[in-house]
Formats: C-alpha cells, sequence, structure tokens
C-alpha cells in the first residue's frame, strides 16, 4: 500500500481522559471512566457543531459527570484539569484526540504513516456539525476524503459483496436498514444493482439510541436506592458512572434472556453495597423510547412511495438493536423476518474502509457507484436592489453530490443566505448554514445589469457551499463569432442550471426572440466569494489547535517514555528478585545474594514513596546502579548456559582438521597435493588448540560458580574462529589441473585431417602425471566440457 492510504477497519471506545501528565486514549481511558470520572470524556459526539445556549447541551449537562463550558466563539467546551491545570477544549480538539490515537493504532499495524482517511458521521448531521468533523479531522493531520453517512457505509459493506443484484436495466432490489445505535436512530432505502447503489430516502430520530435506554434504567435504580438506602447517586459523580456501566450491562444482559437479572455493586457509596433487580417491567419503563422507533419506519416508506411488498430485505445493524423489543417491533412494522447478515458492531466501519479503498490507487475494487442524498431541504435567499427571492435548490433527498448554476442579474454585489426551509425536521435549533458574499460585481459597459453566474454544490461531505461564481462580460459584438461562455459546471457532477431576476432589456430580448440576434462574444471573470459560515472555525484557529495538538502528542510520547523508565526499574526488582533464590541462586555467594536483596528491596520501596513521581533520567540511573551488582551474576548464569556448547563447537572442528592431518599422513589421494610444511603447520594448530581446551576445561572444573569464570564464551569462539582461519585455506586447496599434451590428444580423440589416429576407449578417459581426469577436446582444438569420472 502507498503510505498515506489507508484501508482499515478501525474503532475504538470514544473516550479520551486527561491527567496530570498525559492524556488517555480508548480503551484505556475507559479504565478510568470512574477513577478520573470528572477528567474522562465520553459521549461527546452529539456536541459537534453546536453553541452552548443549544437546548440540547443545556439538557445533557445534568446527566454529564464532566463539565462543559462556553468557548468565546459561543461554542460548546470541554473543561478538564489538564498538566494540573484547568483547560476547555472545544469539541474539535477532542475528536481530534480520538482521531489521533485511530491515525496511530492505524500506522502501528500497516508499519507506514498515514494521512488520508474516510470518516462516518450520522446522516441526520447539519452543516455545521459536519463542518466541525472535518476540523477536527484536520487538526490530527489527516485529509477526510470523504465524510460517509453511517447509512451509506451500511448500504456499501452490504452491496458490494452481492454477486446476485439485479443488473442494471433491470428492477432494483430496495433494502431498508435500521441502525439503532449508542447515540442515534437511522433508517434507510437503498436500491441496488449490480454495480451501484442509490439511496432513496432516509429518516432519523437523532434523540433516540442506546444510551436512552442507559439513562431509563438509572433513573429506576437512582430512584430506588433512594428510598431503599437513602442514598442521593446523582450528587456523587463517581457512583453515578458505575451505575451506568451496570446499567449498561444488564440492557446487553437483558437482550438474550428473558428472566429476572440481579445488580449488585459493592461500596457503592458512603460505604454501602446496593442490591437491585430487573425484569420484564424493562419494557414498560422503557415504553416512551419504544413508542418513537415506528415513526421514522412509517417516515422512510413514505418518502420512497414504496409498498412493503416492494422490499427485498430489512437489515438491521447497530448495538441497541439487538434490544428484543426493538427487534419486535420492527419486524411487526414490516410484516417479515429481520434480516441480520451485517455485523451490528462493524458494518459502519467496514463499509468506510471499502469507501477508502474505493478511493485508493493502491487497492483493485470492484466498481460500485454510490449515490447518496441530501437530508434536509436546502433553499437559499437573496436581498438587493435588484430584487428578493426565495429559492429551494436542493429538496429533501436529492441526489448527492450535486451541483447548480444558478444565474444572476446584478450591478453590484450582492448576498446569498443558504439555510434548511424545514426547521421542524432538523435536530438541530439553528436553521442557518451561513452567509455568501459575491464580490466585485460591476455592470456592463453599457449600463446594464451583469449577468452573474453562481454554482451552488452539495459535496461529497454533504457539506452545502457556493464554490464558485463567475460574471460573463459581453465584448463587441462581431458578426460571424459564436458566443464564448465558460463552463462552470464540473465535470463529475450533475448539473441543473437556474435563473432569477432579468436584465433591464429582457422584455425587448424577450419580443424579439424570434428574430435573429448578432452573435455576441462573451468573457468570464472570476468572482472573489467571502463566506460566513455557522459555527466555522477559522484558519487562525485550527493553525493554533494544530499546534496544540502537536505539543500533547509530544507530551504523551515523553510521558510513555518516562513511564516505561519507571516500570523498567520495577519489572527488574521483582525479576531478579525471584532469580536469586532461584534460577541464578548457584552463581552469587550468600553474602552478596544477601547485599543485593537489600538493595532491591529498598529501591522496591523507593518507588512506592519518593521515587513515585520522577523524571525519566532518574529510573534510568536507578535502573543502572541495580545492573552493576545483577549484571556479574547474570552474565555468570549466561556464560555456564552457552560455555558447554562453545567448547563442543571448538571440540569438533578440532576433530575435523585431525582428520585431515591424518588422512594426509595416509597418504589418501584426496589430500596427496597438499603440501607438506604447511600440513606441519596445521598438524600444530591443531594439537595447540587441543592443548588450550584441555587446560581450559580442566580450570573451569575447578572454578567455584560465584567466581568469575577461568575461560569465557567469547574467548572460546575466538580460539575456533582462530583456528578455522589458520588451517581452512591449507586444507581446502584445490587439485591442480594437469594439462595432456597435443599428440596425447589427437591420439585420444582419433583422425585429425583425415589422418589415422589412436583409437580412443569409449568410456575410458587417461590419467593425467597427477593422477587427475585428462579432460578430451574436439578435433578442432575446442575443450569439451568436463567430466568427472571416478
Amino acid at each position: 500500500q502507498p503510505s498515506s492510504w489507508s484501508a482499515t477497519v478501525l474503532w475504538v471506545f470514544t473516550c479520551v481522559s486527561f491527567g496530570p501528565r498525559n492524556r488517555s486514549i480508548g480503551a484505556a481511558a475507559k479504565g478510568q471512566v470512574v477513577t478520573n470520572c470528572k477528567n474522562t470524556v465520553q459521549g461527546f459526539k452529539r456536541f459537534h457543531g453546536r453553541a452552548f445556549s443549544d437546548p440540547y447541551v443545556q439538557s445533557a449537562k445534568s446527566s454529564l459527570v464532566y463539565d462543559l463550558a462556553q468557548l468565546p466563539s459561543g461554542s460548546t467546551g470541554i473543561k478538564v484539569m489538564y498538566m494540573e491545570e484547568e483547560k476547555v477544549f472545544s469539541i474539535e480538539q477532542v475528536t481530534a484526540m480520538l482521531l489521533t490515537k485511530l491515525k496511530e493504532t492505524a500506522e502501528t499495524a500497516m508499519k507506514k504513516p498515514v494521512a488520508d482517511c474516510v470518516i462516518s458521521v450520522p446522516s441526520f448531521y447539519t452543516d455545521a456539525e459536519r463542518r466541525s468533523v472535518i476540523d477536527a479531522a484536520q487538526i490530527a493531520g489527516l485529509n477526510c476524503l470523504r465524510l460517509m453517512n453511517e447509512t451509506t457505509a451500511v448500504t456499501l459493506a452490504y452491496g458490494i459483496y452481492k454477486q446476485d443484484l439485479p443488473a442494471p436495466e433491470e428492477k432494483p432490489r430496495n433494502v431498508v436498514f435500521v441502525d439503532l445505535g449508542h447515540s442515534g436512530y437511522q433508517v434507510s432505502i437503498c436500491a441496488f444493482n449490480k454495480g451501484k447503489l442509490k439511496m432513496l430516502a432516509s429518516a432519523s430520530d437523532a434523540a433516540l439510541g442506546g444510551k436512552d435506554f442507559d439513562e431509563v434504567l438509572v433513573n429506576h435504580f437512582c430512584e430506588e436506592f433512594g428510598k431503599k438506602y437513602k442514598l442521593d447517586v446523582k450528587t456523587k459523580p463517581r457512583a453515578l458512572v458505575r451505575l451506568y456501566q451496570e446499567c449498561e450491562k444488564l440492557k446487553k444482559l437483558m437482550s438474550a434472556n428473558s428472566s429476572d437479572l440481579p445488580l449488585n455493586i459493592e461500596c457503592f457509596m458512603n460505604d454501602i453495597d446496593v442490591t437491585g433487580k430487573l425484569n420484564s417491567c424493562m419494557c414498560e419503563m422503557c415504553a416512551g423510547l419504544l413508542a418513537k422507533v415506528e415513526a421514522p419506519l412509517r417516515s422512510v416508506m413514505e418518502q420512497a412511495k414504496l409498498k412493503k411488498e416492494d422490499l427485498y430485505a430489512v437489515e438491521i445493524v447497530g448495538g441497541a438493536s439487538r434490544i428484543p423489543a426493538v427487534k419486535e417491533r420492527v419486524c411487526k412494522f414490516f410484516g417479515k423476518e429481520l434480516s441480520m447478515t451485517l455485523n451490528a458492531d462493524e458494518a459502519v466501519a467496514r463499509g468506510c474502509a471499502l469507501q477508502c479503498a474505493i478511493l485508493s490507487p493502491a487497492f483493485k475494487v470492484r466498481e460500485f457507484s454510490i449515490t447518496d442524498v441530501v437530508p434536509y431541504p436546502i433553499s437559499l435567499k437573496w436581498n438587493s436592489a435588484a430584487e428578493e427571492g426565495d429559492c429551494e435548490v436542493f429538496p429533501k433527498n436529492h441526489a448527492a453530490p450535486f451541483s447548480k448554476v444558478l444565474t444572476f442579474y446584478r450591478r453590484e454585489p450582492f448576498s446569498l443566505e443558504a439555510y434548511y426551509n424545514n426547521p421542524k425536521e432538523l435536530p438541530y435549533p439553528d436553521p442557518s448554514i451561513g452567509q455568501f458574499v459575491v464580490q466585485k460585481v460591476v455592470p456592463q459597459a453599457n449600463g446594464e445589469s451583469s449577468k452573474v453566474k453562481v454554482k451552488v454544490r452539495v459535496n461529497v461531505h454533504g457539506v452545502f457551499s457556493v464554490s464558485s461564481a463567475s460574471l460573463v462580460e459581453v465584448l463587441k459584438p462581431t458578426e460571424g463569432e459564436e458566443p464564448m461562455e465558460t463552463d462552470l459546471t464540473g465535470k463529475e457532477d450533475e448539473v441543473c442550471v437556474l435563473c432569477f431576476g432579468t436584465s433591464e432589456d429582457g422584455k425587448e430580448k424577450n419580443q424579439a426572440s424570434s428574430a435573429k440576434k448578432p452573435k455576441v462574444k462573451t468573457k468570464t471573470v472570476e468572482l472573489p466569494i467571502e463566506n460566513s459560515l455557522r459555527w466555522q472555525l477559522t484558519n487562525d484557529t485550527v493553525n493554533l489547535f494544530v499546534e496544540n495538538e502537536g505539543k500533547m502528542i509530544m507530551q504523551d510520547k515523553l510521558e510513555k517514555e518516562r513511564n516505561d523508565a519507571k516500570n523498567n526499574v520495577e519489572e527488574y526488582v521483582y525479576d531478579m528478585r525471584d532469580k536469586l533464590h532461584g534460577l541464578l541462586e548457584k552463581f552469587v555467594s550468600e553474602s552478596d545474594r544477601d547485599t543485593f536483596s537489600l538493595r532491591l528491596e529498598d529501591t522496591e520501596n523507593w518507588l512506592y514513596e519518593d521515587g513515585e513521581d520522577q523524571q525519566k533520567q532518574v529510573y534510568i540511573d536507578k535502573l543502572a546502579e541495580l545492573k552493576k551488582l545483577g549484571q556479574p551474576i547474570r552474565e555468570r548464569y549466561n556464560e555456564a548456559e552457552e560455555r558447554p556448547k562453545a567448547f563442543d563447537e571448538l571440540g569438533k572442528h578440532i576433530q575435523q582438521f585431525m582428520k585431515i592431518v591424518e588422512a594426509y599422513k595416509t597418504k589418501e589421494e584426496q589430500y596427496e597435493h597438499l603440501d607438506e610444511l604447511e600440513m606441519l603447520k596445521v598438524d600444530k594448530q591443531v594439537n595447540d588448540a587441543m592443548i588450550w581446551m584441555n587446560s581450559k576445561m580442566n580450570a573451569q572444573s575447578k572454578h567455584n560458580l560465584t567466581q568469575e569464570p577461568a575461560v569465557k564464551v567469547r574467548e572460546i569462539q575466538a580460539k575456533t574462529k582462530e583456528l578455522d582461519s589458520a588451517c581452512n585455506p591449507i586444507v581446502s586447496k584445490p587439485k591442480p589441473k594437469v594439462e595432456v599434451p597435443k599428440d596425447e590428444k589427437a591420439e585420444q580423440n582419433g583422425p585429425v585431417n583425415g589422418q589415422e589416429g589412436t583409437e580412443a576407449q569409449p568410456g575410458s578417459p587417461e590419467k593425467g602425471a597427477a593422477g587427475g581426469t585428462v579432460a578430451p577436446e574436439s578435433a578442432e582444438g575446442n575443450k569439451l566440457p568436463e567430466m568427472d569420472i571416478d
């Protein structure tokens, strides 16, 4: 894979914990929910792009154990203690921390840097929320290739593997996807054909999710414990967090069991153990939430204008979709069995990974076209000296991504305001998207209004924008020339052209439309656009957050190194303390063992007292001090383990060369070509090595194991190497080749140039003077391949 692309399925707990020295993210943070509850942040997904004064934010504050705060911009921030200081982080910053963890996890797994990604968001997210997530990705150092609706990710994970989808020209297969997750409820209908999917409609309830069922159970037990034990649970954050955890477990167990389930928490609050029971009354307690299940189902069917018999299947995903009462209501509404072919927890993540693979040039993926929809109707309104107007440019469930070109006639700069025209559908209190001012608009040379083309677009992220504007300038008419207008439409988009306003001579033009018009030469001039978007972070703010994130990453790295150094000391203390009375016992004297054991015990006490919070170098120095005492003992053990192997290897080499010397002395043919003086050197080297080895083995056998060894492994290995270097060049010399005289060659090979020669016996090569095999040559004198025949 190219280093910048990642198509790995990744997810971590959406949890960030802040400490006095560093941050913990994901599973590590989840473990601190109880112990560091006030500074451990989770469930912040719904706060993206929302003002602190937002009704949802204000209502959610009461159920959070951490604190929210208002940022200078008016948006929502999270207040925690970090590095022993009170800090307020924006939602974008906290989300960026989570994305940083995902990035590090991917890079560790692939051993390559990761820069590009696909991120899923709920389909009901508005423009402000989507822009907030994109900013978070930028802060984390990621390039978001696409913000993908969770419903669309699920449909891709479902459809891309299907081999039996109808052909493009056939009637599509309609599938309903019901996704009830931790913090949202989404329903969509998708039409599948071979190689493509088209979202037909989507509906949602942002106020319904698994966490809302948890909330009902928590409130139930808070009331029960108040009556039974006189405890006000909500006044103690730690107790409340523990109750949330237990209720979440109970909810999951209830999804698989119909019997009564007990709840037991030891030392819950004020040193009181509490007990409770959850039974079939859960459905009654959650009746209000369960009643919300049907409305999005009905809405999505009405939007798609489908009947229940038009549906091929109903797929359910999401953790909370496992609740039996939820499945029962969905099944009853559609009147068919539910399909569960997708992994309820991983479907969205896998869909994003597949989209990333499709976008990546490094992966060969089956061709698959994805057409999404606009979740809410978007309108534009304008107010200028020329006219006031209002127009719905993207109706609900309009295909996306998509661009439209609007034509205006203006003499001066003008503004466009984009907004959601049906606020009742929004889970968001402010329908405004933003204002876009088209600048540097001037009249034509003749004083008439200029024609201005404005391109509006919903991009792959589902974000609305006025992407470009241009002024069509009329030049002097020239007979016979065709008009020239720049096409503002992108080749990748479908385009719809709408016109608003008229030119000053529009009436005359309409009247003269049937007459032949002179051809006019035009040119287009790009116009700057000033954006004013809801809760959009400025470039300076994003750059500041990027810098701060980099500092926090470095601080986390330094703290990890400090903790690793501390853990190394602790690990060494425990390891050596056990081995001094076990594996290493024979290699240390009793007095040295007592001294070292006392030093280890002192170090252990120091670690939990003065050494609890020291700098990295202090731990490194402390470990070095301990190793001065422990390393000689460990080395004596290692020497005793490796010494027999080293002696055995030396002995094998001595035996090998002794056999060669003996073979030479008995004049074996294989070695008779070797030089006598050199072989005497080999004999001497072998004898010296044997004497050295025997002396060292005898010395070591009389040596105490608690003392330094009489000979070390490296000395034995050096002796083996020395013996090889001295003997191998001598004994491995090849036999010299012997050339046969030409007259003998002629006799062996037969007649040459018509002359008779001595007939050679087939298969009987002649021996040379040195006893080697003579290679025959051809009649032309070319050497034939040598043959080794014994």
